[in-house]
């Protein structure tokens, strides 16, 4: 089983770099108006349409789930490595579970976490944290490690 997603871009080439990165992979179908990933881990098609007009949802993020925390430093390492700017979380309570994860956003500002899952806690966030927000859209000032 696999998750299809579809998500316009304004700009096609920024998009394919960037979910090439993410994914690890590369477009299994590349047009000029038209990309599709092909990835098993994590299981997903991910269509990328070229349009001129595309906005990404204020708020929304998205989210790889995977099995250590060496897999998010590999996450980290990548994006780093093409240049992605990268917010980085060690240890911090989110969702009721402390988790390491690493955010990056795609050319459109749509917002992906990979993420590791330590184990569950009673609280939903740390303290001094909104979890799962863009921290430069943060009320409380707080900025996230980075590298």
């Amino acid at each position: 089983m696999k998750m299809h997603m579809n998500f316009a871009t304004r700009d096609l080439d920024a998009s394919v770099a960037f979910y090439s990165t993410l994914l690890g992979v590369k477009p299994a179908k590349a047009l000029p108006d038209y990309a599709l990933f092909i990835s098993e881990e994590p299981g997903l098609e991910l269509a990328l349409d070229l349009d001129g007009g595309a906005v990404a949802a204020p708020g929304e993020h998205f989210g790889i789930v995977v099995e250590s925390a060496e897999d998010v430093e590999a996450q980290l390492d990548r994006l780093e490595a093409a240049g992605y700017p990268v917010d980085v979380e060690r240890e911090e309570t989110c969702c009721y579970a402390n988790q390491t994860k690493v955010w990056a956003s795609d050319p459109e500002g749509r917002r992906w976490e990979t993420y590791v899952v330590h184990e569950d806690t009673e609280e939903r966030d740390d303290e001094d944290t909104s979890c799962c927000t863009d921290p430069a859209a943060s009320s409380n000032g707080r900025i996230r490690a980075t590298t």
